[in-house]
Formats: C-alpha cells, sequence, structure tokens
C-alpha cells in the first residue's frame, strides 16, 4: 500500500488590485502525475477553479478559459506550490 501526505494550503495574492485567497490541493492523476487543483473568488464571489501540472520545471495551468489576473499570476502561483513542497519536504 502507498500512502502519499496529503498537502492542502491557503496564500493571499494581489490579483486584479485586491486581495485574493487562493487554495491549493495536491492530488495525483490516474497516470500517477501530480496535479494542484486551485480555487479562487472573484468580485462578485463566483469561484475559479483550475488545475495546475509540473510541465518539465515549472507549474503551469492546464489549459482552462480563464480571467486574465489570474493567467498573468501563474508565475507567482508557481512560486507558492514549490514553496509549499520545499516546505512539506
Amino acid at each position: 500500500m502507498l500512502f502519499t501526505k496529503n498537502i492542502q494550503f491557503s496564500r493571499l495574492v494581489k490579483a486584479d488590485g485586491s486581495l485574493r485567497e487562493f487554495n491549493f490541493r495536491r492530488y495525483s492523476d490516474q497516470q500517477g502525475g501530480i496535479l494542484f487543483s486551485v480555487d479562487v473568488c472573484d468580485l462578485r464571489n463566483n469561484r475559479i477553479v483550475f488545475k495546475m501540472e509540473q510541465k518539465e520545471t515549472a507549474w503551469r495551468i492546464v489549459n482552462t478559459p480563464l480571467p486574465e489576473w489570474v493567467l498573468t499570476n501563474e508565475h507567482i502561483l508557481h512560486q507558492l506550490i514549490e514553496e509549499e513542497l520545499k516546505n512539506a519536504s
């Protein structure tokens, strides 16, 4: 039996002129790859949910139509995931 450590965390990121809480949860896909589910609320309190996967050396948003303020902060989300993975080790 194989156990993997559950990783869930939240971070505040300034996006589109306001602080927003991004919630991250790590999970494995069917092929055994690691993905992060990320969710955040927009200004109308609509929940935006998307996935990030590691491509080469960076965490990238999986192709999903998203608001520009999410896409422009992809590099910050990458840094937050890397920091959390480093601290979890």
